[in-house]
């Protein structure tokens, strides 16, 4: 897995050390157990098959210690897991959002602003900017956009919003664990708080036409003054 860039990868990575902890153990129990038998059985020992069975209970007790760490693992893990940071969104009002829209191959990326309120989009102006932007609408003036290309600052939870123009794409960001699917006429969520500096890769990670594997993006995380002086450089600016 490439470095973990959030505060909330890190149960992620539990979770995932975990699980591939407890397939290694039944991948070498297993192997064990196959060689034991390969050796013990061989031919040039039991020349003639015996039909004779001799009852044991290892084997059930194997089964249920194995059936005891996977609803461990489910229950103590990856319920809660999914309950903290998949099904619920924070609502914490430090929080901040950044809408983006997936099409036919790239990501556009909506800001409110310095004023902090989104302009209205629509589908009619479509052809007029990538994210249907209301050139009408006053709170819309000082919105930004960029195509490929995220700002967020470090510390600072924010929330994803996403939606596509065209087919289903997944929004995915190794760097930070998160993945969701973006579903043409619906809205999903992610939401992560990025800890360290840098530029972290965004991959769509859904078939979604010849041009799928060039669909990239670049999250740029940065300290708090210097996104807040990117936000008033680029007020009004659309690429």
């Amino acid at each position: 897995m490439q470095p973990l860039a959030s505060v909330e990868g890190r149960d992620n990575d539990t979770l995932m050390y975990l699980i591939h902890g407890l397939v290694l153990v039944l991948f070498v129990g297993w192997a064990i157990y196959f060689i034991i038998v390969l050796i013990k059985f061989r031919e040039t020992k039991n020349a003639k098959a015996s039909d004779s069975h001799q009852a044991h209970l290892v084997s059930s007790y194997v089964e249920w210690v194995v059936v005891a760490a996977e609803l461990l693992l489910l229950f103590a893990f990856s319920i809660p897991f999914w309950a903290v940071h998949q099904a619920g969104i924070p609502s914490d009002k430090n929080t901040m959002e950044v809408r983006v829209v997936a099409q036919q191959f790239a990501w556009n990326v909506h800001y409110p602003g310095p004023d902090k309120i989104y302009g209205r989009s629509s589908a009619r102006f479509l052809n007029d900017n990538p994210l249907g932007l209301d050139p009408n609408d006053p709170n819309g003036k000082d919105d930004i956009s960029t195509m490929n290309q995220i700002y967020l600052p470090v510390n600072k939870t924010v929330i994803i919003t996403l939606t596509s123009k065209d087919v289903i794409h997944s929004f995915g960001l190794p760097a930070m664990r998160v993945k969701q699917d973006v579903i043409p006429g619906m809205t999903t969520h992610v939401w992560f708080t990025p800890n360290k500096l840098g530029q972290f890769e965004i991959a769509c990670s859904q078939l979604c036409g010849i041009g799928h594997y060039r669909m990239r993006g670049i999250v740029n995380v940065v300290s708090q003054p210097d996104f807040d002086q990117w936000i008033q450089d680029n007020k009004g600016i659309h690429d």
